[in-house]
C-alpha cells in the first residue's frame, strides 16, 4: 500500500477524503431540509393538539410535552430582544450560505446542516408566529425536567454546535475533514 494510499484512508478514517473531493453542499442541504421539516411539522401538530391542554407525558416527569412561546432566546432569557434573535438566525443563516462554497467536509457539512435548520425552524417562528413582525414567540414543548422546554430546532441547533466543536478540537477544516490545520495533503505534497 502506497504512502498517498494509507493516507486517504486515514482521512476518510478522520471525517473526510483527503483533498478536495466532491462538495458536500447536497448533504447540508438534506440535513437543513430534514431538521428543518421535522421542526416545522412538530411545532404545527403540538400547537393544533396540545396548546392550552395539560402537559403529556413521555417519559414520565423526565420528558414531557408541554406546548410554550417564548419570546427570548434558550431558557426564556432575552424576552425584550426578540427582535435581535432574528437577526442573529438570519446573520447565520447567510454565514452558513456563504461557507458552503468552500464545504467539502463530512462531518462539517452535518454540523452546518443541523445549524442552518435549527436556525431556520426558530426564524420561521420569528417571523410568523404572533406578535409578528419579527418578533414572533417561538414555540417549545420538549419539557425536560429541572432542564428546560425547547423544540427540534434547538436540538439541531445545539448537536450541530457539539459537532462544530468537536470538529474543530481535531483539527478538521471545512474543505478537507481529513487533514489537520496547516497539513498539506498527500496529492499537493507529491506536485
Amino acid at each position: 500500500m502506497t504512502h498517498t494510499k494509507r493516507t486517504e484512508d486515514a482521512g476518510q478514517a478522520d471525517g473526510g477524503a483527503v483533498g478536495k473531493g466532491g462538495r458536500r453542499i447536497p448533504l447540508l442541504l438534506a440535513i437543513a431540509g430534514f431538521a428543518y421539516a421535522l421542526d416545522l411539522c412538530s411545532k404545527l401538530f403540538v400547537v393544533e393538539k396540545l396548546e392550552y391542554h395539560a402537559p403529556v407525558p413521555v417519559l414520565g416527569t423526565w420528558l414531557e410535552l408541554r406546548v410554550m412561546r417564548n419570546s427570548g432566546a434558550a431558557f426564556g432569557m432575552g424576552g425584550a430582544m426578540t427582535f435581535v434573535f432574528t437577526l442573529i438566525a438570519v446573520a447565520v443563516a447567510v454565514a452558513i450560505v456563504r461557507l458552503a462554497r468552500k464545504l467539502h467536509s463530512l462531518p462539517w457539512a452535518i454540523a452546518l446542516g443541523l445549524l442552518l435548520g435549527g436556525a431556520l425552524g426558530n426564524l420561521t417562528d420569528r417571523l410568523f408566529r404572533a406578535p409578528g413582525g419579527l418578533r414572533g414567540a417561538v414555540v417549545d414543548f420538549l419539557a425536560v425536567r429541572g432542564f428546560s422546554v425547547m423544540n427540534f430546532a434547538d436540538c439541531a441547533i445545539v448537536c450541530g454546535g457539539v459537532l462544530i466543536v468537536y470538529c474543530s478540537f481535531r483539527g478538521w477544516e471545512l474543505g478537507n475533514a481529513g487533514a489537520k490545520s496547516g497539513e498539506v495533503p498527500a496529492e499537493a505534497a507529491q506536485s
